[in-house]
């Protein structure tokens, strides 16, 4: 078995205001208060003498580890990222940063807001622009129709409504 994965498709580069600041919170709280938290309890946990059987020290260099990774990854993508502050020219048609109502074949209407890969919370209504029902959504415009394939089989959408939040 060997370690190779193969690399991952990168997300869309596009973020609402309160997503950067919710990825530059998450960075702060890493970088200032969480990491120098946990290289103290590893410092206090490698004086106690031997570091190959004491679980706090090995399981506190494993934190460190996740948490490198995270402020790494967190760093790059903030790098790279283009805050969306702004409707766009056509805000007749869905696009990056919309809420959309869309109703169902069964009826069902539900509000939905085309939100980077970064940021997307179902629960809430925030769905990516990468995944199936964000790329189907791009550019519609109220009343039309489209179809999706979801894991419980086909499923029809109407676009009831379209609207950008200030």
């Amino acid at each position: 078995m060997s370690r190779y994965r193969p690399p991952t498709v990168r997300g869309s580069k596009f973020i609402t205001p309160d997503g950067a600041r919710v990825l530059k919170e998450e960075l702060d709280f890493l970088w200032r208060e969480k990491r120098p938290e946990v290289t103290r309890a590893v410092s206090e946990a490698a004086a106690q003498g031997d570091r190959s059987e004491n679980a706090e020290y090995i399981y506190g260099k494993k934190q460190l580890r996740e948490i490198d990774r995270r402020v790494r990854f967190l760093r790059q993508r903030l790098d790279g990222m283009v805050v969306v502050d702004k409707p766009p020219s056509d805000p007749a048609r869905v696009y990056f940063g919309a809420w959309v109502t869309v109703e169902d074949d069964a009826g069902d209407v539900t509000d939905y807001r085309l939100v980077g890969p970064d940021e997307f919370d179902l629960p809430k209504g925030l769905i990516s622009m990468d995944s199936p029902l964000g790329k189907a959504l791009m550019r519609k415009a109220v009343d039309d129709e489209f179809s999706i394939e979801l894991p419980a089989g086909r499923k029809t959408f109407t676009v009831v409504k379209i609207w950008y939040a200030e």
